[in-house]
């Protein structure tokens, strides 16, 4: 398993993913989940990827090696030349319906999980940023602005934080903070999910630079956001007020009411 969380925000894109691969408890290894597929002066297109390792590799490979020509004398079709971020989609979507029809067959008679899903984000030339879910079938989905923000992999433990403190109008530092509160979380529910994580940050305005970052074991920013979000919860819970019907006038008189009403 794994956890891959893609903002698409008025001021740009956020991705994060996780590093952690397994084949079982005994058999856990870091791999890198964020993939640069095009870059140079006019895109940047990244994926995350969760599921079957066998058939993501498959994906990549036809992709940079560049899919058939729809013409016998063109050249193969790369990411290199979509000229859309829609374009882009849909070539990846067409990647991952063809490593599925090669290599599915025989992996699920051997009894192995051969699903994969993949976030795409980017921007080619003076377009807008995008961002993109690509299902295992070959279908994808839009990152729209009324839920700014896409996941696949381990989702139910980092999702409750996005939907409540994530908007379209978030700057992006605060932003990257929910992001990784959003990772905390997960992490410390589900051990098929840890660090390192790797972190992209696309700025909308183009004059601005893309931050990369990897968040290591022992990254000081991490450990304390870790730290003072446990702090905050427990001091947030002990203002709320107890349930009234847990005081003891109130849990007598609801047993008492119970009791006439059975009567």
């Amino acid at each position: 398993m794994t956890y891959c969380v893609g903002i698409a925000l008025r001021d740009g894109l956020i991705m994060i993913s996780d590093t952690r691969t397994n084949a079982g408890i005994d058999n856990i290894s870091v791999y890198r989940k964020m993939h640069v597929l095009a870059e140079d002066d006019t895109r940047l297109i990244l994926c995350m990827s969760a599921g079957n390792l066998s058939v993501t590799q498959h994906v990549l490979g036809l992709l940079e090696e560049g899919l058939p020509a729809l013409m016998m004398d063109d050249p193969p079709r790369t990411l290199a030349q979509a000229p859309t971020m829609f374009r882009a989609a849909q070539l990846v979507a067409e990647a991952v319906r063809i490593a599925g029809a090669e290599l599915k067959p025989g992996l699920q008679r051997a009894g192995v999980a051969a699903g994969i899903s993949l976030l795409l984000g980017g921007r080619i030339g003076d377009g807008p940023i995008k961002l993109y879910l690509i299902y295992d079938a070959g279908n994808f989905i839009e990152c729209c602005a009324d839920t700014p923000f896409l996941q696949i992999g381990a989702t139910q433990y980092g999702k409750p934080i996005l939907d409540r403190a994530m908007d379209y109008e978030s700057p992006l530092d605060e932003a990257v903070k929910v992001g990784l509160l959003s990772f905390d979380s997960t992490i410390r529910s589900d051990l098929s999910v840890g660090l390192p994580f790797d972190i992209v940050v696309m700025p909308a305005d183009p004059a601005r630079p893309v931050i990369r970052r990897r968040i290591e074991r022992d990254d000081i920013y991490f450990a304390d956001l870790s730290n003072r979000w446990s702090l905050m919860l427990k001091e947030s819970r002990a203002t709320i007020p107890d349930p009234p019907f847990m005081s003891a006038g109130g849990a007598f008189s609801m047993l008492r009411r119970d009791h006439t009403a059975a009567g």
